[in-house]
């Protein structure tokens, strides 16, 4: 199939470039960052290395909305969440979306998936999640984290049922770019178990400034992901939503993932060090959301939301 990447971003570029790469399929990059744009036009691609190494350009194919004229079957989509809707408007107004399209994304978060619907019909999108970590450390500059093939995803069908054939040539499709796909059934549980695990490695990373194997170094995360998670895993409980692992399965890979990833700065963290707005609302904030309205108040989540909310604040006296 010819895909179509928007948000020409550090998982825009992992997955488009991977695809294009291994798969051999045909992907456009969509992006409104005008530097980004210009300086893949500049060098004739994107600046690809992995762990830090073997960097090189990867000829890619990089437009604006508003000039491009290719009809992608599937639509891969890589925004930040608060960017999300102004460029889902940008994009329509362009033209760039017809019903017999596909939309995919696995941004991290929750509230993407609710503003794609307006745009694409409920089974004619898909939902993912993602364990590959990835650096954007400049306009068309990005580092793939980890070894590879140790790259791994969850997808599922936003409207439920048996895979549909589009659905099933993307998740051939993936496995070619060894990109490792996992389909799953409940695409609720199975993005809200991303979203706890975020909540826990993310977001205390980004507020001690530290890489994930720094983090896990500190003989207490264990005591302090079971805080979190318990509170997450009670939320999502009176939600009726069920994680795709259990609390020590998630605590376990907490510290798995901390030390296969150990030089990884979480996207959060890279966000809030360029001075750049977090997405702890779509994160912890959204558990805490989830938690009030089922009765429930996650204090420790909400706590968290207003710290990262007031480093934000702070950054103007350092």
């Amino acid at each position: 199939m010819k895909y179509g990447v928007i948000g020409a971003g550090a998982m825009g570029y992992r997955y488009g470039v991977m695809l294009q790469e291994n798969a051999k399929v045909e992907v456009d990059f969509i992006d409104t960052w005008k530097p980004n744009v210009e300086k893949v036009r500049q060098q004739g691609g994107v600046s690809v290395a992995r762990d830090h190494q073997n960097r090189r350009i990867v000829p890619i194919k990089i437009y604006y909305p508003e000039e491009y004229k290719g009809h992608p079957d599937v639509w891969i989509v890589f925004k930040k969440q608060m960017q999300l809707e102004e460029e889902l408007q940008r994009d329509a107004a362009a033209g760039l979306f017809h019903s017999d399209q596909y939309v995919f994304s696995a941004m991290n978060g929750m509230g993407h998936f609710e503003k794609l619907a307006q745009y694409f019909s409920a089974e004619k999108i898909l939902c993912g999640t993602a364990m590959i970590a990835t650096r954007l450390d400049g306009p068309a500059d990005v580092d793939f984290m980890g070894a590879k093939g140790a790259e791994e995803m969850h997808i599922a069908q936003y409207g439920g049922g048996e895979p549909a054939a589009v659905t099933k040539q993307f998740i051939t499709e993936l496995k070619q770019a060894s990109l490792n796909p996992v389909l799953t059934e409940d695409y609720l549980g199975m993005c809200m178990s991303k979203v706890v695990f975020n909540a826990v490695v993310n977001t205390l990373c980004t507020m001690f400034e530290v890489q994930m194997g720094q983090f896990i170094e500190y003989e207490g995360v264990p005591a302090m992901a079971d805080q979190l998670l318990n509170e997450a895993y009670d939320a999502c409980g009176r939600a009726g939503i069920r994680l795709l692992q259990t609390r020590q399965e998630m605590i376990d890979s907490v510290t798995v993932e901390s030390h296969a990833l150990k030089y990884h700065y979480p996207s959060m963290y890279q966000d809030f060090s360029k001075g750049r707005p977090t997405e702890v609302d779509y994160i912890n904030g959204y558990i805490a959301k989830l938690g009030r309205q089922h009765d429930y108040i996650c204090r420790t989540h909400e706590f968290v939301t207003h710290e990262v909310h007031l480093a934000e604040k702070m950054r103007k006296f350092h």
